[in-house]
């Protein structure tokens, strides 16, 4: 059977698109410094690379989101770090409190310092995070936490019992958030409870009552410690968990970057040598296609 020139021309023409094809995609491999530029370079390696990327993805997310927790955790612990001092003041001035040498005045400049301290404890217990959220208000992120009766004075837990929780890990949900009630009014006592009746029994003239409200306050106030104190430790072992978290999640991205490289990064010299290669054949085959179909060079190109 003859083959026609035409066929013998169209045979050749395909043959150095396709060299062409090849040359260029070495090019763009060198350019991107890839060797998997579309999944039809390499299938296997393109749908490894795909799952790997995805899990690097969530790894970077998890990483931003441990951020977030330790942010939030941060300051719910700055904030009972500040409660912790204003009950141990408070812990100084019921002591000083039990001095029978006190005048019913005396006593009564004592009992407005605790109001202000009683203030203080219920702006912090009404503390916002850097949103705008309070902080111990469980899921009402909205509502402060408690509020008081301009009458008498009692103050009561406005929030709810949850706990906001951040994925920390493919298998980690953290609380980032202690209801306030479990913190201000756990553990067996109230703390604003036991300064208000601390503050009345200050202001009432004479000492009939007194011994047993200082006593009884000065356990109360051990209690509300404690509790506070057992919460901090909760919130310090949480961040300690972060940090271990971190380190292993920096670890995963280190491991996900090195498997990403070993898919998809091109092997320079083997590159630069393939590309020589093509480039010496292809000027080859033009050469002996210009000769067979008769044009010249200028006008191949």
């Amino acid at each position: 059977m003859r083959i026609s020139t035409q066929t013998l021309y169209e045979t050749g023409a395909a043959r150095l698109s396709e060299m062409q094809s090849g040359l260029a995609r070495t090019q763009q491999q060198i350019s991107a410094a890839r060797r998997v530029l579309t999944p039809a370079d390499d299938p296997v390696a393109a749908a490894r690379a795909l799952e790997v990327t995805q899990s690097q993805s969530i790894n970077t997310q998890h990483g931003v989101n441990r951020q977030n927790a330790k942010s939030a955790l941060g300051a719910v612990e700055g904030t009972l770090s500040g409660v912790t001092e204003l009950l141990q003041d408070v812990k100084t001035s019921v002591i000083a409190a039990g001095n029978p040498t006190l005048s019913d005045t005396e006593r009564g400049f004592m009992a407005t310092e605790l109001r202000g301290r009683l203030d203080e404890l219920l702006g912090l217990a009404n503390s916002r995070d850097a949103l705008g959220n309070y902080l111990f208000s469980g899921f009402q992120t909205t509502t402060p936490a408690f509020s008081r009766d301009p009458v008498s004075g009692a103050v009561q837990y406005d929030g709810d019992q949850g706990q906001r929780l951040i994925q920390v890990d493919s298998t980690r949900q953290m609380a980032v958030s202690n209801p306030g009630q479990a913190v201000f009014q756990g553990g067996g006592q109230d703390v604003f409870a036991t300064l208000n009746t601390l503050i009345v029994q200050l202001e009432t003239p004479g000492t009939a009552g007194l011994e047993a409200t200082l006593a009884t306050a000065n356990g109360d106030l051990d209690l509300a410690l404690n509790n506070v104190l057992t919460v901090r430790a909760s919130l310090g072992s949480r961040l300690q968990e972060i940090d271990a978290l971190d380190s292993v999640g920096e670890d995963r991205k280190l491991q996900y970057s090195q498997t990403l490289s070993e898919l998809q990064d091109l092997d320079y010299a083997q590159a630069l040598t393939q590309l020589s290669q093509q480039q010496l054949t292809l000027e080859a085959a033009q050469k002996s296609f210009v000769k067979t179909s008769g044009l010249s060079l200028f006008n191949f190109l």
